[in-house]
């Protein structure tokens, strides 16, 4: 009889002619455990999801709660279902003024081809502005935003009118000009190891856009809800976009995702045509439900206010002179290494030892460091530990 391992090589769709091959049974807070009985630290919060930890009792009750009384009953946007009307109740209560109408989705990307859309149709414009190295997702019109032509190139043609600005350059915001509809933004870039842009680049960015009315998407996919030890990371910076996008940690562990504007730009998917964007699932009742539960926990428990600390801890520890740099904000960081093959080495040892961390799509010498922002202190010295001895073994 084939094991699991062999029916997921031979019935999955693989993405990569070496998968991990992990198998986990359960997990819980920081911890997930394999079929050993194993406890691994999950140090990258599946990708930014996992941001209360595995299995928050919160967030599980009100997924329980909410399975006993309804799942799937309409396309989005058509009935009124208490758990999307109350997420997005609370959403808009911890966002400015001017993100005020919710369009839930079914994941990040699926937010990104939204919010592009809208753009184009509130604006009347065709052009879109993009970085290099940005990361949206990997749809067609997410992936024609994506700054890295190695992973888009396989894949063309795509979404025509899309160019490129480098990021934290303000030079080249210039290009921004009135047949713009919307530049497109990680506001702390992801994918690319981390870059944290300086807030005068941001603000000049956001006064560029007003002067040419064209709109600005903050994609805030990987960093919100605490992550940077903000909220939200644009309040780092002291601007407000016109279009927020957000997912991963939205959820609580479940999917869904979201765009978010003013009643004004939003309206425009009403008409010519209506229906502007649609979806079956996006804003499913069990998501929502637990999205609020997990937003709600984040805010009761103030979980945002340790996180600068624990960065700091963080940085404090990973002290080594293989490790070139440390970049970041809060729970969102890169260790820069000196190539693509030391840090594989390191992170495969990492992984060995129970310790879960990956690379960077756009930055592969970078090894990922985000956490559920749950973790504490010794299991931050235990984390460090651990990659340090993985340094230290193989740079000795």
């Amino acid at each position: 009889m084939p094991t699991l391992r062999q029916l997921f090589l031979a019935n999955n769709a693989q993405t990569t002619n070496f998968p991990l091959l992990l198998e986990f049974e359960r997990a819980e807070g920081v911890y997930m455990y394999d079929t050993a009985g194993k406890a691994h630290t999950d140090l990258i919060s599946g990708i930014g999801v996992s941001s209360l930890g595995h299995g928050n009792p919160k967030v599980i009750a009100a997924i329980k709660h909410q399975v006993d009384q309804y799942m799937h009953l309409m396309v989005y946007g058509e009935y009124v279902q208490t758990p999307q009307v109350r997420f997005a109740e609370k959403l808009v209560s911890v966002l400015p003024p001017n993100l005020q109408s919710v369009y839930f989705t079914n994941s990040g990307a699926e937010a990104v081809e939204g919010a592009l859309k809208l753009a184009k149709r509130y604006t009347g414009r065709q052009q879109i502005i993009a970085c290099h190295n940005s990361y949206h997702g990997s749809t067609q019109g997410a992936l024609s935003v994506m700054g890295n032509e190695e992973f888009k190139q396989a894949y063309r043609p795509l979404l025509p009118g899309v160019s490129f600005i480098r990021f934290n350059e303000e030079d080249d915001l210039k290009l921004i000009n009135d047949q713009i509809a919307c530049v497109i933004i990680e506001t702390i870039q992801g994918e690319a190891g981390i870059r944290v842009p300086d807030a005068s680049y941001l603000q000049a960015l956001r006064k560029r856009c007003d002067e040419t009315g064209t709109l600005l998407i903050l994609d805030e996919i990987q960093a919100a809800f605490g992550r940077t030890g903000k909220l939200f990371a644009f309040e780092h910076f002291g601007i407000v976009p016109d279009i927020l996008l957000l997912a991963k940690a939205l959820g609580g562990g479940m999917p869904v995702g979201a765009f978010i504007s003013s009643n004004t730009i939003m309206s425009a998917l009403k008409e010519n045509p209506i229906l502007g964007h649609i979806t079956t699932f996006g804003g499913h009742p069990v998501c929502c439900a637990a999205g609020l539960a997990a937003l709600e926990v984040l805010l009761e428990e103030n979980l945002v206010s340790g996180v600068a600390e624990k960065e700091a801890l963080f940085r404090k520890l990973l002290i080594h002179p293989a490790i070139k740099q440390i970049r970041g904000k809060g729970l969102m960081l890169a260790i820069e290494l000196d190539s693509f093959d030391l840090n594989k080495k390191i992170i495969d040892r990492c992984i060995e030892h129970g310790i879960i961390t990956d690379w960077f799509l756009h930055c592969s010498n970078s090894m990922r460091i985000a956490p559920p922002l749950i973790i504490t202190p010794q299991q931050i010295e235990h984390a460090c530990e651990v990659i340090l001895e993985a340094v230290g073994y193989y740079t000795a």
